[in-house]
């Protein structure tokens, strides 16, 4: 399944699959079903129980509560504690998910995204014929809630990841920490995290007649208290249960834990969730300092607003330049036939069967800047566009079951030069095949980034020839 979180396709499931609990606020049983979708219709919810129900989507402009959990909301409609449920659907790869509830909200099982993640693996995953559009983040975007004393940041990254850190002033869990390196270890390090509360915490809600599906088996229940006989009578009446002791660690006698840091990564789980609703897959580096509902859906609506208002930049790609090359310019010239001063390609620093990265740095030394705008050296168009065809080249031959070819360029389509390339620019070289190669023909859509910016693009079809055996080359 790894391919699922690096892919450039949607996702949804194959067939539908149910699940059953009670609500751990409304104490209501409910029915859960997930459904396939078809593609950019997103994560959506539908109650069955409340007639011509609208469809509420996934999404941090449509939460309305977050006191006890991340609640969404259309009129008089609402879906309570969606965020185990988002988890499950994000950490598993899912893009596009139909979920429909007889009550007002997700079953909250033994507290953690596991059974959902079983109810998906039940249903499979499977690619959708549609493009995944991922949104990188190229600044760094900070949230602060000085009340709650939570500091959140979104920086650069080529992938999604979320590290978190937690500090409750509690003796027993003392200061932990979590860090979810690929979105693709979710299902086994994460999922089985279950929320916690602490006892205290826990009589107030009870006192308040809340959480009323409340039960010993769904949270870990963290007792910062020293254990007398009344707080075990305590315990006992609210959980109607005789035999409840209290762990030498500090919890509860029901579980042990899963992990050390549970709770830290139990509230990674949730940031996973909240984040969900931004709406758009992300490539960030997430880092959240005493995260909970409230602060992660203001901080998704802060990012939601920067990718709405940097749409542009979707799918940009990231170069880290201390990074060693996946092909030096030594490598790239027993690829290309191309030599100075026309071979236009310093390094690639990515490449699969159907994307490549090329890098150019520019220098005020070119020999095109002598003759084009003397005085004010303008990067020629044409040449950004030898640049690409020379990195799509390398993609195109490296795709042959032989080193043996030459590429040449058939014809260019959609050409648009849209800003001005200058001495001390780095141009970042995508080509991404629009096709898979045939007849030894390969088309492709060419970009030129600089920064966050898209300064060049055009579609260029080339042809895959094998050398002639008495060519020099």
């Amino acid at each position: 399944m790894t391919t699922i979180f690096n892919s450039n396709k949607q996702h949804t499931l194959k067939k539908s699959a149910n699940i059953k609990g009670t609500g751990l606020h409304t104490g209501i049983e409910v029915s859960m079903n997930l459904h396939p979708a078809m593609p950019d219709f997103g994560i959506q919810f539908k109650r069955t129980d409340i007639p011509d129900a609208p469809l509420i989507k996934a999404d941090c402009d449509l939460v309305t509560d977050t006191s006890r959990g991340t609640t969404l909301q259309i009129g008089d409609v609402k879906i309570n504690t969606v965020e185990h449920i988002l988890a499950a659907l994000t950490g598993m790869g899912v893009d596009n998910c139909l979920i429909d509830l007889s009550a007002p909200e997700v079953p909250i099982m033994d507290g953690s995204s596991a059974p959902f993640v079983e109810l998906i693996l039940s249903a499979e995953v499977v690619e959708q014929n549609a493009e995944k559009i991922w949104y990188s983040i190229q600044e760094n975007i900070t949230f602060f809630d000085t009340e709650k004393r939570v500091e959140m940041m979104a920086m650069p990254a080529d992938e999604f990841q979320v590290t978190t850190l937690i500090d409750f002033n509690s003796p027993i869990l003392g200061t932990q920490h979590a860090s979810l390196k690929k979105i693709s270890d979710f299902k086994a390090e994460f999922a089985s995290c279950r929320t916690f509360c602490f006892i205290h915490e826990l009589e107030t809600l009870i006192e308040n007649n809340l959480i009323k599906g409340g039960d010993i088996n769904n949270a870990i229940v963290v007792i910062n208290e020293t254990p007398t006989n009344d707080l075990i009578v305590r315990l006992k009446k609210i959980f109607k249960k005789d035999n409840i002791a209290i762990s030498n660690e500090g919890y509860l006698n029901n579980l042990s834990l899963h992990f050390q840091n549970e709770p830290a990564r139990h509230k990674l789980l949730d940031v996973v969730g909240d984040l969900t609703l931004i709406g758009y897959p992300i490539k960030a580096r997430i880092i959240a300092n005493r995260p909970g509902h409230r602060s992660n859906v203001d901080f998704a609506k802060k990012i939601k607003a920067y990718i709405k208002k940097n749409k542009q930049i979707k799918n940009i790609p990231i170069y880290n330049p201390d990074l060693p090359p996946i092909f030096d310019i030594n490598a790239i010239q027993k690829i290309l036939p191309h030599r100075a001063p026309f071979l236009l390609i310093d390094k690639i620093v990515d490449i699969t069967d159907k994307y490549i990265l090329g890098i150019k740095n520019i220098s005020f030394n070119e020999w095109f800047f002598e003759g084009h705008f003397p005085g004010n050296p303008v990067m020629p168009g044409v040449i950004q566009i030898e640049a690409l065809a020379q990195t799509g080249g390398v993609l195109c031959i490296n795709n042959m079951p032989l080193d043996n070819y030459n590429t040449y360029f058939l014809k260019i389509d959609n050409c648009k030069f849209k800003q001005i390339v200058r001495p001390g620019d780095t141009l970042l070289l995508k080509m991404e095949l629009l096709s898979p190669i045939r007849r030894g023909i390969c088309e492709m859509r060419g970009t030129v980034y600089v920064g966050n910016k898209i300064v060049t693009e055009a579609d260029l079809t080339a042809s895959i020839v094998k050398k002639d055996k008495n060519s020099i080359i």
